[in-house]
């Protein structure tokens, strides 16, 4: 449990108890006959739903807490923090997009201590190797028998938040063990599965500036992240606050807000967020309108135009799941057409690649995704 702010969890712990949430009851009493148990079945579904309400009021005065800690280090970044947080929520990963020397690292470290969880970066490299990364079996002797065997090791990636910093500067077979482990949730070494630590969440990082000496990730690895977030410069007034507190460090401690256990029953909350049937129609159509060609797209003459590939069903599926996590965060109990646009640019921008023609009247992805969003209504 987290150190301090004990009034958010405390009260969080007392409304909500893990056991309740995800305590099955058929398996606690097999005795009972059926006509009693689906009654048991019934009120623990009401209470569920009771649970689910004060959760998501409880992550909503979370959220605020947050970011006020946040804001203690971190100058700015408030839809970049909002991002990170919906990565979580949604046991997704995300990709990081800045030029240096905008705080990428400082920020997902001071995040891990806001949430009280472990925090592992890793630097990539050229040379860098998978079992740098997922860990190995090295030889152990017993100092009393003398006996040896081999014993695992484990890598920096066994922690709830790993940064992958300059992901692009490592070889396609390292890149590719760290994504199967983020896929799967375990390593295999040596025929035997070391599962994950949960909640496990990887930021990777990415220079767009620098291109030589990287290894591009293909698009369908680009796919498993489910945002692709730019870190922007800062306004003025940013810059300023952030030259004030480099030339007059101060110390101070950072709260806790939420710890291991409250996040895991914060993400199933999320899952179960109810989405209206127009909901999943709007996000369907947004991600229709990127296909060229394919059920239901072959007059779309506009995709075919600009669009070299549009976005696949992962994409419908963040889509909505990001939509939940962002309502949460807002301590809504559904989900709105609002809340699936506002996600929609860091799901998108990374699924859709502009064609030749698109690129020299200097259309990017963003600007695709600002005229999907113009086009389909939120109705």
């Amino acid at each position: 449990m987290p150190k301090t702010d004990p009034d958010l969890t405390d009260e969080f712990e007392e409304e909500t108890p893990v056991a309740d949430v995800d305590q099955e009851t058929p398996e606690q009493e097999p005795e009972q006959d059926d006509l009693d148990q689906e009654s048991v079945e019934e009120e623990q579904t009401y209470d569920l739903a009771e649970d689910d309400v004060e959760a998501i009021q409880f992550l909503g005065r979370c959220h605020e807490a947050i970011r006020e800690e946040l804001a203690k280090v971190i100058v700015g970044q408030e839809e970049v923090v909002d991002e990170l947080l919906i990565a979580i929520l949604t046991r997704s990963h995300a990709l990081l997009v800045g030029v240096p020397g905008l705080a990428k690292t400082l920020l997902v470290q001071t995040l891990s201590k806001t949430l009280d969880l472990e925090f592992k970066r890793i630097q990539f490299t050229p040379d860098l190797m998978p079992s740098d990364i997922t860990g190995t079996e090295v030889m152990f002797q017993d100092p009393e028998t003398g006996e040896r065997d081999f014993r695992f090791r484990p890598g920096p990636i066994f922690s709830s938040i790993v940064l992958a910093d300059e992901i692009n500067r490592t070889p396609p077979k390292t890149q590719a063990a760290l994504l199967e482990a983020m896929q799967e949730r375990r390593v295999t070494i040596g025929g035997v599965d070391h599962k994950l630590p949960s909640p496990f969440f990887v930021l990777a990082t990415q220079n767009p500036i620098e291109q030589e000496g990287t290894y591009t990730l293909p698009e369908a690895q680009l796919d498993r992240f489910l945002f692709l977030i730019q870190v922007d410069y800062p306004t003025t007034e940013e810059e300023i606050e952030i030259m004030r507190r480099a030339s007059n460090p101060s110390k101070f401690e950072m709260e806790s807000i939420l710890d291991r256990d409250t996040i895991l029953q914060l993400q199933s909350t999320v899952r179960r967020i109810p989405v209206a049937d127009h909901i999943f129609a709007y996000a369907e159509k947004i991600v229709r309108m990127t296909r060229g060609s394919g059920a239901g797209s072959e007059d779309n003459e506009w995709a075919r135009e600009y669009l070299r590939w549009g976005a696949g069903p992962r994409a419908s599926i963040n889509l909505i799941t990001a939509a939940k996590a962002r309502a949460a965060l807002n301590g809504q109990f559904h989900v709105s057409c609002e809340d699936v646009a506002a996600i929609a640019h860091p799901v998108m921008r990374h699924r859709i690649m502009p064609t030749f023609q698109a690129q020299s009247e200097g259309i990017t992805s963003e600007d695709l995704v600002n005229s999907i969003l113009e086009t389909i209504p939120q109705t």
